[in-house]
């Protein structure tokens, strides 16, 4: 996930801002200060939603291109973290209005639900997974992403 907002962040020639929060419960926050996930309203008016977590990331369809993390496993999309989660929330602050949505193991349970606006834009996304790793992530972790700054609470 950090990944990504360092790539908007690089693509608008900017540092970014990241802040990862470990809940107590296992539960991860990963909220960022970018422009939030591609949002717009179809032909009907509906609000829709790039579906970054329920399809795959062409980009990354080929593990031998594709960029490695830096644990050093090739980069797989987010809909890769998503269908590892039991649960994982999205929620999306754009300019135009912010929105909510639930996965569980990579498919969405509901529809986009608005969310109060907050003052800027960004992406935050809440998610638990059972697969074992690390507790936390490092100080190498944090600093892998060069137009990111990450703070780790």
């Amino acid at each position: 996930m950090l990944a990504y907002a360092n790539d908007e962040a690089h693509s608008q020639s900017r540092t970014g801002h990241a802040t990862v929060i470990l809940h107590a419960d296992g539960h991860v926050t990963i909220d960022d200060d970018g422009r939030g996930t591609d949002t717009r309203r179809d032909s009907d008016g509906r609000i829709v939603r790039k579906p970054v977590m329920a399809t795959a990331d062409v980009r990354f369809a080929d593990p031998a291109g594709s960029p490695l993390l830096p644990d050093g496993l090739p980069r797989w999309g987010m809909s890769t973290v998503a269908a590892l989660s039991s649960e994982l929330i999205h929620d999306n602050h754009r300019n135009d209005g912010s929105w909510s949505q639930t996965y569980r193991r990579g498919i969405p349970d509901e529809e986009l639900a608005p969310l109060e606006p907050r003052v800027r834009s960004g992406t935050s996304v809440t998610f638990r997974t059972e697969i074992t790793g690390p507790s936390a992530p490092t100080d190498q972790d944090l600093l892998a992403f060069p137009s990111l700054r990450v703070d780790l609470i």
